[in-house]
């Protein structure tokens, strides 16, 4: 029986919250979601790589298409007309790249799955250090989802784990070195899928954690 599922995007994050669940849990499976984002291509590359790493097998391995969610717009991410910024030093306000109510939305589909399969754990790689921009990486949050779940499963025995919410990204970093995550599987750049651009947010803070943490990014950047 399959004891936990793990939200995989394919980015350092969810890559080291992997790692963490395979320490854990002897049967995992492991949910993609495309929600039309621009590196979506990249991403389910990283997927199916990280997915053979962990001896996941095809079975227990899920794509759901949302693309639904390019068509509402709204993010940098997934909408043609807005460009992706560049990293302009930590913020307090909400990022371009900041996708309306998604993590809500991939929760929810997360824990569907979960109930379906008699999973008791749902692993998310979201990070506090995202949370000045992003309100649904916020520690509150994942307690307020947590409620939704007990109430609104047929048995209400299902948890969402946050094992990297408080790290900082070199912290990430570190612990991913220490249980062998394949960091050269996976892509945070938001911009490109051929090389890294190494200044969007999303670069900017994985350089940092690898820099922090002293030690070199296995991945290529532009320039």
């Amino acid at each position: 029986m399959i004891e936990a599922v793990v939200l995989l995007s394919g980015g350092m994050d969810s890559l080291v919250c992997a790692a963490i669940a395979a320490t854990k849990h002897k049967h995992l499976a492991f949910l993609h979601l495309n929600y039309g984002q621009k590196t979506s291509a990249k991403e389910l590359e990283c997927f199916e790589k990280i997915s053979d790493h962990y001896q996941i097998p095809t079975d227990h391995r899920k794509i759901i298409q949302m693309d639904f969610l390019k068509q509402i717009g709204g993010s940098s991410l997934t909408d043609d007309n807005i460009t992706v910024k560049n990293y302009d030093g930590d913020e307090s306000t909400i990022p371009s790249s900041y996708v309306p109510f998604r993590n809500s939305i991939i929760l929810s589909l997360a824990v569907s799955w979960a109930e379906s399969l008699g999973a008791r754990h749902l692993y998310i790689g979201a990070n506090f250090e995202d949370s000045p921009g992003y309100p649904d990486c916020r520690p509150e949050y994942y307690k307020a989802f947590n409620e939704l779940v007990r109430l609104g499963t047929k048995d209400g025995d299902i948890h969402v784990h946050t094992p990297v919410i408080h790290m900082k990204k070199s912290e990430i970093v570190s612990e991913g070195l220490r249980l062998k995550a394949p960091f050269e599987m996976s892509w945070s750049c938001y911009a490109r899928t051929d090389k890294a651009c190494g200044v969007c947010d999303s670069c900017a803070l994985r350089m940092r954690g690898f820099k922090e943490a002293q030690t070199v990014d296995p991945i290529t950047y532009q320039g």
